[in-house]
């Protein structure tokens, strides 16, 4: 029930971004811009402080996240290369694709597919990978791959350092959140911070559709989006080479944790779109690949559940 849930809430968000672009082309986008700054400063870092406050990390597992951690920079490395040597892609367009491979939606849409497909004990296995390695891709990777590919995050070295810096609000309510006490995070303002979770959903996906509609040329979009090299690129990254390198890795070495595998296979982030408007990143690249891929995800664990 959750994933069908899940489902239909990205699909009317979606629905409603395209229709508002289409009816109110400048107030849409506008709106999809305000959406991502609210998500950013306001919403995501007390869900981060209070969600790391209150996390038990499981020692048995840290091989694993260690291997997560080591198969999505190989990626990223072997992505970024593909990018800008062989495609030859702007740096705003590298940089998007990038961040379409280090954002990963294992939070609201990751959660309740280990639910449905795993079961619930498997549901710590997959807040730990979310925490520890989704966590760090995010607020280091995607938001450092921003501030040194993104168009509005300066000229000199020095400009994007402080850029990393200044528009990186999550990353600070990360550190606070490791060095918190438990105490600091009652299970209520937990379970507040987990509820500001699903209201992200929803503003997100309406910002990939307001930004989807709004790189239609003509006033038609085209649905699905087009598929593009870039696109493809972080559709291979984030959903292929991500979960077969992490397996690879850990086949001689432990029994990875089914959690695990299912988590480094979730589609691109709506973070992702939140980084790519803070530092100035091609939205549209970010848009589509959040749309396909997540499109891919979702109708592949429908299926599994229908078979």
């Amino acid at each position: 029930m959750g994933v069908l849930i899940t489902t239909a809430a990205i699909v009317l968000s979606v629905a409603v971004g395209i229709a508002a672009e289409k009816r109110w082309p400048r107030g849409a986008g506008n709106a999809a811009r305000r959406a991502m700054s609210l998500i950013l400063y306001v919403l995501l870092p007390p869900v981060i402080f209070f969600n790391l406050a209150a996390a038990h990390v499981d020692l048995d597992h840290g091989v694993g996240l260690v291997l997560a951690w080591l198969a999505v920079a190989i990626v990223a490395l072997g992505v970024w290369w593909v990018s800008s040597r062989v495609l030859r892609l702007a740096p705003s367009q590298t940089g998007a694709v990038l961040v379409c491979v280090l954002t990963v939606n294992s939070g609201y849409l990751g959660y309740p597919l280990t639910v449905a497909l795993l079961g619930r004990d498997h549901l710590s296995d997959a807040v730990l990978y979310d925490v520890l390695v989704t966590g760090p891709s995010l607020l280091l990777g995607a938001f450092g791959v921003g501030a040194a590919f993104g168009t509005r995050a300066g000229d000199t070295p020095r400009q994007r350092m402080r850029a990393f810096f200044t528009r990186n609000p999550p990353l600070y309510a990360a550190i606070l959140g490791l060095l918190a006490p438990a105490a600091l995070a009652p299970a209520a303002l937990v379970d507040v911070s987990q509820a500001l979770v699903i209201a992200i959903l929803p503003i997100g996906f309406f910002a990939v559709g307001a930004t989807l509609a709004e790189g239609a040329e003509q006033g038609e979009l085209p649905l699905p989006p087009p598929l593009n090299r870039p696109v493809a690129l972080s559709l291979v990254g984030r959903l292929v080479m991500v979960p077969a390198l992490l397996m690879l890795l850990a086949a001689p070495l432990i029994d990875l944790p089914s959690a695990y595998r299912l988590m480094a296979a979730m589609p691109s982030g709506l973070n992702g779109m939140i980084v790519s408007h803070a530092y100035g990143l091609d939205n549209r690249i970010v848009a589509e690949a959040i749309a396909w891929s997540t499109a891919i995800v979702v109708l592949a664990a429908v299926g599994s559940l229908l078979v």
